[in-house]
């Protein structure tokens, strides 16, 4: 452990948070922590799961910081004004960031695998993962999202994989600009798009990322990403692309509501795959983790078989269930979709089959719904037809000092002057009960959205009202 302390999460249940602390904790380190969601009563089950793996949880009250021999680390959504932190720094305690520790840990392990991009990384994070590990290569893997492969009963919330202390996969986040401090062996980059910062920014933070690596992996279907492989050695890259040549291509492509099937075409090898997760943008994803696995050792035909068997990630895309049978059945679709690449490539496997659509969007936070306001209605509005339902409550807010300009209501009318159904109902509990009665035989239901565990308890909720309805 850094340091040789004992480590003290503030904000321990976050996405970003909760791997790093099951990885040190699976390591034999001495980690305890404390979280708002805790105290709010919020997910309980996710911090049982903390709990099993042997994380000792506190009220967020400053009682849980003691001794100055703790390292205390905590997200940057935590405000100085939080009582662990105050106590923390009456101490004297060490700090640390979420980056700081997990890129200490990546950097350390043999191979280091980094997914960097816009959109994709948890994705492609899980993917690689799941081949290195049927594979044999025990790998430790930190990823943000649920890993359904390795979850279970034992491991509900299984964001993480404690495996060898040689290989690391973890995706890499540009949001902060912490991807500067991983240095990876093997480097994928999914894309390139606005999100949290600006394009300009974004294309230094990934130039810099794939330029450490001895082998780049980059979608060049991505004009941005394609750009920044192209100033590297060309030995030094492996492209992947549905739609341009590629050293890892995909043809004969057959989508399916849930599923895909397509050719893999790496030279003049050919080589059929089956995914068991819908949507061009995860054959793209699975382009990727194929030429990441197979750069890091794995053949080619026990990737393809492997990757046939990834049950995918929670949230992503995730069928909460169907209310009703046969094409009259209304499907439940839990989505991290936040950015509007994200939510592009869901609207897009969803616009690829016949069906009524109605979406709950919950922005994942002012800041970001003031920057994307423009791309995130397109993104909306291009993909939308007549008979489409979008209801947006109020973004998600947890505390702290944001300022709070832009609402889901601008958002809402930028839609609706675009001649679609889309609608400002601030209250969640109201904006679901207003997409479950608004639902016909045939629908899909998806809930979108990030930073917010409890959407999937929501898309859970809607389906009950659905159901309910039906009499089901």
């Amino acid at each position: 452990m850094r340091h040789g302390k004992s480590c003290f999460f503030v904000g321990v249940g976050g996405s970003g948070m909760m791997p790093l602390a099951m990885i040190l904790a699976g390591r034999g380190a001495h980690v305890a922590g404390s979280d708002r969601s805790l105290d709010q009563g919020r997910i309980p089950a996710k911090f049982d799961d903390l709990r099993a793996r042997g994380v000792t949880l506190f009220p967020q009250d400053g009682s849980g910081v003691t001794s100055r021999d703790q390292l205390v680390i905590a997200s940057a959504a935590v405000e100085d004004s939080v009582a662990d932190i105050v106590a923390a720094n009456r101490l004297g305690c060490v700090r640390a960031t979420r980056a700081e520790i997990l890129s200490d840990l990546f950097n350390d392990g043999r191979l280091p695998i980094g997914i960097a991009g816009t959109s994709g990384k948890s994705t492609v994070t899980g993917m690689v993962g799941w081949i290195l590990h049927a594979c044999g290569r025990d790998p430790t893997v930190m990823n943000g999202a649920v890993m359904k492969n390795f979850a279970g009963p034992d491991a509900p919330f299984a964001s993480a994989l404690v495996g060898g202390n040689d290989v690391f996969v973890s995706e890499v986040d540009e949001s902060d600009g912490s991807i500067a401090r991983y240095r990876p062996r093997i480097a994928v980059l999914n894309n390139v798009s606005l999100d949290h910062k600006s394009l300009a920014e974004l294309r230094l933070l990934f130039a810099g990322f794939i330029a450490k690596a001895e082998t780049a992996i980059v979608n060049i279907d991505n004009d941005e990403a394609a750009a920044l492989a192209a100033a590297l050695p060309p030995e030094r890259v492996h492209s992947v692309a549905l739609g341009r040549p590629a050293d890892f291509a995909a043809r004969d492509i057959e989508e399916a509501a849930f599923g895909s099937r397509f050719t893999l075409c790496v030279g003049g090898n050919r080589q059929a795959v089956t995914l068991q997760v819908p949507g061009r943008h995860n054959i793209a994803n699975a382009l990727a983790a194929i030429a990441a696995s197979v750069a890091a050792g794995v053949t080619l035909a026990d990737a393809v078989a492997a990757i046939a068997d990834f049950a995918g990630l929670r949230r992503r895309f995730d069928l909460v269930g169907v209310a009703g049978e046969g094409a009259d059945a209304i499907a439940v679709i839990d989505d991290f979709g936040h950015n509007p690449d994200k939510i592009a490539a869901t609207l897009d496997t969803l616009r690829a089959f016949p069906g009524r659509v109605l979406i709950l969007f919950q922005p994942h936070g002012y800041g970001p719904l003031a920057q994307m306001r423009r791309e995130l209605g397109d993104a909306f509005a291009d993909r939308m037809r007549a008979d489409d339902l979008l209801v947006l409550p109020d973004p998600a807010y947890f505390g702290g000092t944001t300022t709070r300009t832009v609402g889901s209501d601008a958002l809402a009318a930028d839609i609706a002057a675009r001649g679609h159904d889309a609608r400002h109902i601030p209250d969640r509990a109201d904006a679901a009960a207003t997409i479950a009665a608004a639902a016909r035989p045939g629908d899909r239901i998806i809930v979108m959205g990030a930073r917010d565990d409890t959407l999937s308890l929501l898309a859970a909720d809607i389906l009950d009202q659905v159901r309910h309805r039906r009499g089901d």
